[in-house]
């Protein structure tokens, strides 16, 4: 049923004032609200460091005791196996340099009492620094 006989049909139209005026309204709100900050970059003084130069490698003696306990002192052999012989030979071997470090490479084999003897032996020529040699296993 048409009950609109007599009047022509009217198009649609889509008003487009109204849509703009709205746009307008929501852009200047945006910019209006709209902050422009710079970020400021941070001003860091680093901290400085001088590097000394490292400390001097202390004088190192080498005492070889071998199985049987015959005695090499930065590989010169030594004749007698007495404590005031090998202090001695430690001071010589030093030559004036002060406490240097007495390192003791002893055979696996070697006695225990052959060891003491070369502590001994430091102690009276009046080197506290002692330090023993080792090899890594080999995987057993």
């Amino acid at each position: 049923m048409d009950f609109q006989r007599g009047r022509a049909k009217e198009e649609p139209e889509i008003n487009l004032i109204p849509m703009i005026d709205v746009l307008l309204v929501i852009l200047i709100f945006l910019m209006v609200t709209t902050t422009f900050s710079q970020i400021a970059e941070l001003q860091i003084n680093l901290p400085a460091a001088e590097a000394e130069k490292p400390a001097e490698k202390p004088a190192s003696i080498n005492v070889a005791v071998d199985a049987a306990g015959h005695y090499h002192i930065d590989g010169s052999a030594v004749a007698d196996a007495a404590a005031d012989s090998l202090s001695l030979a430690l001071r010589r071997a030093a030559g004036g340099k002060p406490d240097p470090v007495i390192i003791i490479s002893a055979d696996a084999k070697s006695t225990h009492q052959s060891v003491v003897t070369v502590m001994e032996a430091a102690r009276q020529a009046g080197y506290s620094h002692i330090t023993f040699a080792t090899q890594a296993n080999s995987g057993k």
